[in-house]
């Protein structure tokens, strides 16, 4: 099954037209024609059944043919928030596969330690729709803009709250503090983790320090453990 996405179709829709750049890989890429059937998404948990009815590489028209609701297949909401990794690679790495898997929002922070403090929020978007539509998903994950640490904790925050760090202090194990169908929130620090003044700050606002396993991970690495974690917990 090939999933195509538009944020813009909806409900009411009764045709809809591609831009140049879906239009050219619909027909140049897939060679499709007029009368196949197209499989679409919103993003929103709607996915469109339609005819191709105009093929062009510069502009393709769909009439729809059917709507579905297709309801988030897991029960639980999980906010990851994570700072970007020096090679922006590894990042889209945990974008990728934590889309696959199966999360609802993640914003990227910066830290004191961060070695990253620039982002391009169109490419990652990117990279989560390819991910979206690969694992044929119908719910595209909310990319916040990147904030910085102090302003984040500082928010009014609801849910479970958990904070992943590296120091040799007392910590909890996170797959023991999961509880089913919550909202979670959970924060994974830069490579050279999360400063003590961070710690202590996000301790401050109620969040529970926790490990990930007895392995020293890498930010992206114990951003997709956190994610299987919370998705394996829930099953």
């Amino acid at each position: 099954m090939q999933l195509f996405y538009n944020p813009h179709i909806n409900s009411d829709a009764e045709q809809f037209t591609f831009d140049k750049i879906e239009s050219r890989h619909i027909v140049k890429v897939l060679r499709k024609k007029e009368g196949n059937t197209l499989q679409i998404t919103n993003g929103k948990g709607e996915l469109f059944t339609a005819e191709l009815i105009f093929a062009n590489d510069k502009k393709c028209a769909v009439k729809i043919i059917s709507v579905e609701n297709k309801p988030k297949p897991w029960n639980y909401y999980l906010h990851v928030v994570i700072a970007p990794t020096k090679n922006i690679d590894r990042f889209e790495w945990f974008l990728e596969k934590s889309t696959e898997i199966g999360i609802d929002e993640i914003t990227p922070i910066i830290c004191k330690h961060s070695e990253r403090k620039i982002i391009k929020e169109e490419r990652l978007e990117k990279v989560i729709i390819s991910a979206m539509k690969q694992s044929l998903k119908y719910q595209l994950p909310k990319l916040n803009a990147q904030t910085s640490f102090k302003d984040f904790i500082n928010q009014d925050l609801e849910g479970d709250l958990f904070i992943a760090h590296c120091e040799e202090t007392y910590k909890k194990s996170l797959k023991k503090e999961l509880k089913p169908k919550h909202k979670i929130i959970v924060l994974i620090g830069p490579e050279g983790d999360f400063s003590t003044q961070e710690i202590e700050l996000a301790l401050q606002h109620k969040f529970i320090p926790v490990s990930l396993g007895e392995s020293r991970l890498r930010t992206e690495t114990a951003g997709v453990v956190a994610t299987q974690s919370v998705a394996f917990f829930n099953e």
